[in-house]
């Protein structure tokens, strides 16, 4: 599909909407904190729009300055700028979203919101899951922030260190700019313009029903080095507009994309050296078999998990018919090449809950952006990542990574002993924290055969 050649041995996703792209400049914002600084920085900034994905946001949430998510959009909005929010509304009542109800919409009136929404549902019980801004999109000051960090207090709490007593959780976002962030731009439009709560009561905010948004016409300027490639999960039957991304080829979203998937199989089995993987879940039988199949080539894999999952995962493991993947999963621990981890206070031993979705092959290339490792991410949610083949900021993002968790800076060492110094070090915290020593860093070893238990 792409023009652009790739500068490793990581093949690139073949059935997407959007091509492999060079000339982009990349950052990762590790952590919550630091991401929604950055953000909101730019927001201030723009000049001409802000348009953001939501799909978790819970209403005591601040920004590391103070500010609510509302203030946000509404101080830009208050400058002149276009400013649009996209909301998932769910068939449940659950806290943590933003539905669109009456009594939100009598929030917005009283706070004399000046943004533009939507809502949009996704089938059945399935999510709406991307969690991008988009500032000045359609202008050369563009810039993209993708990942899976949620508006909520944890995330930005000790910025995920949990160096103090509660909550906290770990998670990455991606800044972007160039030719990507046009395909970012394309992606909230044919979003936007398909919304499914569109022409319903309650469905939008303070502007006409049929109001369409012109998709991008040009890509953004060159701004780096970087090749990238913007992927998704889309179900199959929720949009309809195969509007071509510029320079790129009309694809039938009707039918869904899964170029996430295709893309997290395809690098696993590329993979020749090692494989870092932070994640929510472990929720997909297909990515847990290819990593069956790198162990057995002699590829090092480390997965940093919660410690303590959510509940639904200690649920799931406990129904009869998930016995045989939760033996797969335990019988990962059987090479020792393998390591699964978690993340605690050194301090309290208080836990880190690790909710970003990222990872890293042979220090060549990297996926960031809001797709678990489950199935229902891959095949039934929405979601929006970014593909990285740039040697540099790989191995810079995990040189990142485990200074963090480890409390020591690899750059120096190859990948090889860089996973085998986190298996070291997580194996020896995980003996202190059982003999009820403090632990020397974040990372300790936990027993893949017992996890979600």
């Amino acid at each position: 599909m792409s023009a652009v050649a790739l500068p490793n041995h990581i093949p690139s996703a073949q059935l997407a909407s959007y091509p492999v792209r060079g000339g982009n400049a990349l950052r990762a914002l590790v952590d919550g904190d630091r991401a929604f600084r950055r953000i909101c920085e730019a927001a201030d900034q723009a000049r001409h729009s802000v348009w953001v994905t939501v799909a978790f946001l819970y209403p005591d949430f601040r920004m590391p300055d103070g500010r609510s998510f509302f203030d946000v959009l509404d101080q830009a909005a208050g400058r002149g700028v276009d400013v649009r929010a996209l909301f998932w509304r769910t068939k449940s009542e659950e806290a943590g979203h933003f539905h669109g109800h009456a009594e939100d919409h009598g929030f917005l009136t009283k706070r004399g919101a000046r943004f533009l929404a939507r809502w949009d549902r996704a089938e059945k019980n399935y999510c709406q899951h991307q969690k991008s801004w988009l500032i000045d999109a359609g202008h050369e000051s563009e810039i993209a922030f993708v990942g899976g960090i949620n508006l909520d207090n944890p995330s930005v709490s000790a910025s995920g260190h949990a160096d103090r007593d509660g909550e906290h959780t770990h998670d990455v976002y991606l800044e972007l700019r160039g030719p990507c962030a046009t395909d970012v731009h394309h992606n909230f439009v044919q979003r936007w313009n398909e919304a499914s709560e569109r022409h319903l009561d309650g469905g939008l905010w303070a502007h006409a029903r049929e109001h369409v948004l012109p998709f991008p016409a040009r890509l953004s300027p060159a701004a780096g080095n970087a090749i990238v490639q913007m992927q998704r999960s889309i179900r199959a039957g929720r949009y309809s507009d195969s509007t071509a991304t510029p320079d790129g080829a009309p694809f039938e979203i009707a039918t869904g994309e899964h170029s996430i998937f295709e893309q997290y199989a395809s690098a696993i089995t590329a993979a020749r050296h090692a494989i870092y993987i932070e994640d929510q879940y472990i929720a997909s039988p297909d990515i847990v078999e290819a990593l069956h199949s790198a162990l057995k080539r002699g590829v090092d894999v480390t997965f940093l998990a919660p410690a303590d999952p959510e509940p639904q995962v200690k649920a799931a493991r406990k129904r009869p018919e998930a016995t045989p993947f939760f033996a797969r999963v335990a019988a990962l621990g059987e090479y020792p090449n393998f390591l699964l981890a978690g993340i605690a206070s050194p301090r309290t031993g208080a836990p880190v809950y690790v909710h970003d979705k990222i990872m890293l092959v042979d220090d060549c290339w990297a996926t960031i952006g809001s797709c678990n490792i489950a199935s229902q991410s891959f095949f039934c949610d929405s979601e929006l990542n970014a593909s990285i083949w740039d040697e540099v900021f790989v191995r810079t993002v995990r040189a990142e990574l485990l200074k963090e968790h480890l409390g020591e800076d690899t750059t120096h060492l190859s990948v090889r002993a860089a996973m085998k110094r986190y298996r070291d070090v997580a194996h020896a915290n995980a003996e202190a924290r059982a003999g009820g020593k403090r632990m020397t860093a974040l990372a300790f070893a936990l027993d893949p055969a017992k996890y979600a238990l």
